[in-house]
């Protein structure tokens, strides 16, 4: 008989190793493929919870109507029930990689196997059958280790998705640099709407003047506060135009249109710093001496005395060592340290007692001078100085004109 070559050995060997090889192959991203259901199961349902998380700034109200029992027990049991899905995941997931793995061990077991027949019948000489060992124990090792990051590859994919949440979020631009001519603001026949198919104003049209107070009034969700947002390019709006000073303000970067407004709002955001930093958030290159200026014209001085540490004092997380009225008169401050040229103001007086509200009506009257100024109120001591009132309800303008004209129309306002 003739004596084969071992190329000849080494290719009916690989030609029966092939489906050894094949099948285990085959079984092992069976396993793979397996391994993915309990991780999509559960990345589903932790999922589910989280746009079910709770909101955990409505702590007061739920303690205000004696729902914290009721609602702690339910929170509890959600999760609970997220506890023991992840647990079940993890078991079920571990049974199926390590299946996997053991499969994948098995090309190595026939490989030694069939190897080592093929050698104790002469077929095969010890230096390729070891070769064949190598070869197959490298082969495997990624494929092992690519399993077993199986799990975490799957469990990002909730982490992903919220990166992609800001990703993907459209991102308004404009042209670089101002070109309006004075800051008057005018809505001219504005539409928008949050959701797609519900509106929230329809064809508003009204001119804010530079040097001149516009209030806005009107019943609440009559869409005040989606006016100044939008004066503001908070959000672009789907019809219409706003523009200031002649500029379309859709058209401007949003960056530098900011530039031109101060904003105070009802609920104000401070940081756990001092209360010179905090003021100093206006304007982040003034000086201590502009920062202390403008403190005293927001009639801060009074209560920064009573701090331990004055102007330096720390004032907790979202000024939490200060009052409402104290708060709102450090947000004023911002606005007199930025110095803008348009004055947005949110219901700034709107929860505060009669002194408070004595004490930042003068402070906003100093602050809005020469301004144009657009203020979002209920009361009438605020409107009554105004120049012109807009009255909104059910997201159109109802009537506008001056307090007397209002008066006289005897109208909504």
């Amino acid at each position: 008989m003739k004596e084969r070559s071992n190329l000849a050995i080494l290719m009916e060997y690989a030609g029966s190793y092939r489906y050894f090889t094949y099948a285990s192959w085959g079984l092992s991203a069976l396993s793979a493929l397996l391994a993915l259901a309990p991780f999509c199961y559960i990345w589903l349902i932790i999922r589910e919870a989280l746009a079910a998380a709770p909101d955990f700034s409505a702590a007061r109200d739920l303690k205000a109507n004696s729902a914290e029992a009721a609602y702690l027990e339910g929170l509890d049991k959600k999760i609970k029930e997220v506890e023991n899905r992840a647990v079940i995941s993890e078991f079920g997931t571990a049974a199926f990689v390590v299946s996997a793995s053991l499969i994948l061990k098995l090309g190595i077991a026939t490989t030694a196997l069939v190897g080592a027949l093929l050698l104790v019948d002469g077929r095969l000489d010890l230096l390729t059958f070891f070769m064949f060992l190598l070869v197959a124990s490298r082969i495997y090792d990624p494929l092992q280790g690519a399993l077993q990051n199986l799990a975490a590859t799957v469990a990002v994919r909730t982490n992903i998705a919220r990166m992609n949440e800001i990703l993907y979020h459209p991102v308004q631009s404009g042209e670089s640099g101002l070109t309006n001519k004075g800051c008057d603001i005018v809505f001219d026949r504005v539409g928008f709407a949050y959701d797609a198919g519900r509106t929230v104003l329809e064809d508003i049209s009204f001119t804010a003047r530079q040097g001149e107070v516009t209030a806005l009034v009107g019943p609440s969700g009559g869409g005040k506060t989606t006016v100044s947002r939008l004066a503001a390019r908070f959000w672009d709006v789907d019809r219409g135009k706003i523009s200031v000073g002649g500029m379309d303000i859709s058209q401007a970067d949003p960056e530098e249109l900011l530039s031109l407004y101060a904003i105070v709002f009802q609920e104000v955001t401070l940081f756990d710093n001092t209360v010179m930093e905090n003021i100093r958030v206006g304007r982040k290159d003034a000086s201590d001496e502009e920062v202390l200026a403008a403190g005293r014209l927001a009639n801060c001085e009074r209560f920064v005395e009573r701090l331990p540490q004055g102007w330096q004092s720390r004032i907790g997380e979202n000024g939490c060592a200060l009052s409402g009225g104290e708060r709102q008169r450090i947000s004023i401050a911002q606005a007199f340290l930025k110095d803008a040229p348009i004055i947005l103001l949110d219901e700034a007086t709107a929860s505060l007692d009669v002194e408070n509200e004595t004490q930042i009506q003068s402070a906003l009257s100093r602050l809005i001078k020469d301004k144009t100024v657009l203020v979002i109120a209920h009361r009438m001591r605020t409107v009554a100085g105004a120049d012109k009132i807009v009255v909104l309800a059910e997201g159109r303008v109802a009537e506008q004109g001056s307090p007397a004209e209002l008066m006289k129309a005897r109208g909504l306002y």
